[in-house]
């Protein structure tokens, strides 16, 4: 549940710093940029977002 939280977050956090920056951020002039790159492999990463969405409800049936 973590992992899904804090990918989730990172990569929100991230696109609205994409977001201040303008059409600026998608640039490598600014570090934004790398983060958001890095916010999108974190949901991907070790299962998808989806996928650990599934191995949480399918947890939470065991008990």
């Amino acid at each position: 549940m973590v992992k899904l939280f804090a990918s989730e977050m990172c990569e929100r956090v991230t696109s609205e710093g994409l977001q201040i920056h303008g059409g600026a951020g998608y640039t490598t002039h600014f570090a934004a940029e790398r983060y958001w790159r890095d916010a999108r492999l974190t949901r991907i990463f070790e299962g998808t977002s989806e996928i650990q969405m599934r191995i949480i409800s399918d947890a939470s049936w065991a008990r």
